[in-house]
């Protein structure tokens, strides 16, 4: 296939998405290792075993020297559109937001990496706190139970799209097994750097869905806050930074 402007769909620091009629092409710049396809491809057909409602990947090549990892193309409105588009009706979307999520948690993926091990890589990777810090988050990562609950990594309402066909999670490459807090925790954070309105809504809800302690869902803040400073951009910092500080919840 031909990769022009006119199929572009998306594009980041490690790849260009492209259309290729009812499928896309996610296309690996040159230069980035085989083991960033590799692994996302693994990470995603193992999410796929699951039977949720995700893309299917057809095809793993090397086109012109670059990786390439060939899946449907899902095409649809985001629920980050339809929560802009219809505000009055945000506490349907929000209650759909979190059943999805509840969905992805009730499957468990035994050969999937542990999130606990990736958040701890992350935060002995940071420059930004010393090693008392490291510690002490290091310290209440290992005493936070240890569950093996399926977690999409980057649960977003631009990451959940609806179609004809019904609704379908993307973007699993930060999947892994884990605690489903962890995963609420980062979610939360994530609305709360952009769609600070219906953070705590999203929060209240998943708690009084699960008959989850608010408090121990808090408890996770500061170590996701942690484990994303490595990913965030320069203005969600410093948000980041406040929530790593934060030691206790009354």
């Amino acid at each position: 296939m031909k990769f022009s402007k006119e199929n572009l769909i998306a594009s980041s620091e490690l790849v260009d998405v492209y259309r290729d009629g009812d499928t896309c092409v996610k296309l690996f710049k040159e230069g980035v290792r085989k083991t960033n396809p590799l692994y996302e491809a693994l990470t995603h057909s193992r999410v796929e075993d699951t039977g949720l409602r995700v893309p299917i990947i057809h095809e793993l090549s090397v086109i012109d020297g670059r990786w390439a990892i060939h899946m449907d193309l899902i095409e649809g409105k985001t629920l980050a559109d339809l929560m802009k588009e219809d505000p009055d009706n945000m506490d349907k979307y929000l209650n759909d937001m979190v059943d999805i999520q509840l969905e992805i948690h009730s499957k468990t993926v035994p050969k999937l990496s542990k999130l606990k091990d990736k958040i701890s890589r992350q935060i002995n990777s940071l420059t930004e706190i010393d090693d008392v810090k490291k510690y002490e988050l290091l310290t209440r990562l290992e005493s936070m139970p240890k569950h093996t609950k399926l977690c999409h990594g980057n649960f977003t309402p631009e990451n959940v799209i609806y179609n004809e066909k019904g609704i379908y999670v993307v973007d699993w490459i930060a999947a892994r097994q884990g605690n489903a807090s962890a995963d609420v925790g980062r979610t939360y954070l994530l609305l709360s750097l952009r769609c600070p309105e219906i953070a705590d809504k999203y929060l209240n809800l998943f708690c009084e869905k699960t008959k989850t302690s608010k408090k121990y869902v808090q408890q996770w803040l500061p170590i996701v806050a942690a484990a994303h400073l490595p990913d965030a951009k320069p203005e969600e910092h410093d948000f980041l930074m406040k929530w790593v500080d934060v030691v206790e919840y009354e």
